[in-house]
């Protein structure tokens, strides 16, 4: 792996077509900090700017993927007018830069993976809903713990959630607070495939290079961009007005010509298309502000 700059509390690191972002605070199981939410949203504009990077892999170090909120402030800790809050959602802990990782994620054009290496609680769950698949070791668990705080779930995850394992099952876990084995998690939807822990790295690189070396990366930007909108959506109207003309614009250029050429030839496509230059127009998305 090729380490980049490290930003304050997580690690960049491309491996190949893959870029790796780890959440780095192992001391302190990972807890969420207005720095990380900073660094996050700058990690994941980097990866749709470069053009090298095909796959976003979202981990972090240590046993606990993140464990919440930092509330080493003590009870005061989610008091952002009192002031001990403020790292965990005021500005001044992004020195200025974009915060919203939850936008970032969704504008990001690239194909994300959450390799949970451990348990979810929180914001460390909730800022994984954006990404489009998540995998877990096999002893993680995840909470919706917000109730138990005396709060409500953030993020954006009174949409994500539903949408992802269903209102019953959203309100169960949300209303209960309790911690989700990851056998649940996976019946419900929330991950789709469990594996032991030593294996969780291996198996998201595994599937990020599937993407990466067998998909066009225009194809990746535009399918992501359909699913996440039109999904939403109470009928197939929307889709159906874009995916013909999308398809017919895409059926001229280079990567439609070498996927088809590849599968003839039973080889690995080589597609030349970025999502730098070659994005057609959605004036249909809109991602979160």
């Amino acid at each position: 792996m090729t380490a980049l700059p490290a930003t304050t509390q997580v690690v960049l690191e491309r491996d190949g077509p893959v870029l790796w972002i780890r959440i780095d605070r192992p001391d302190a199981m990972n807890a969420y900090t207005a720095t990380m939410g900073a660094d996050l949203a700058a990690a994941f504009d980097h990866a749709d700017t470069d053009d090298a990077v095909r796959v976003v892999v979202l981990t972090a170090r240590g046993k606990v993927f993140c464990a919440g909120a930092d509330v080493s402030a003590g009870a005061g800790a989610f008091d952002t007018a009192g002031g001990d809050g403020a790292k965990n959602f005021g500005g001044a802990g992004g020195g200025g830069r974009r915060s919203n990782f939850i936008a970032a994620m969704m504008d990001c054009r690239k194909p994300s993976i959450v390799a949970f290496n451990g348990s979810a609680a929180g914001v460390g769950l909730t800022l994984t809903l954006p990404c489009d698949i998540r995998i877990a070791a096999d002893h993680a668990r995840f909470g919706c713990v917000f109730t138990r705080r005396g709060l409500v779930p953030e993020a954006g995850s009174a949409w994500f959630l539903p949408r992802l394992v269903g209102l019953s099952t959203a309100l169960k876990w949300c209303l209960t607070g309790a911690l989700v084995p990851a056998a649940e998690a996976l019946a419900a939807g929330l991950i789709s495939e469990t594996v032991p822990a030593d294996q969780v790295e291996n198996r998201a690189r595994e599937l990020a290079l599937e993407i990466a070396q067998q998909c066009s990366p225009v194809a990746l930007a535009l399918t992501r961009r359909m699913l996440w909108h039109f999904s939403a959506q109470e009928s197939p109207r929307g889709a159906l007005a874009v995916d013909a003309p999308l398809n017919i614009a895409l059926g001229q250029q280079a990567d439609v010509r070498e996927g088809v050429a590849a599968f003839l030839e039973k080889r690995t496509p080589d597609f030349s298309l970025a999502v730098s230059t070659d994005m057609p127009e959605t004036p249909w998305w809109r991602g979160p502000s």
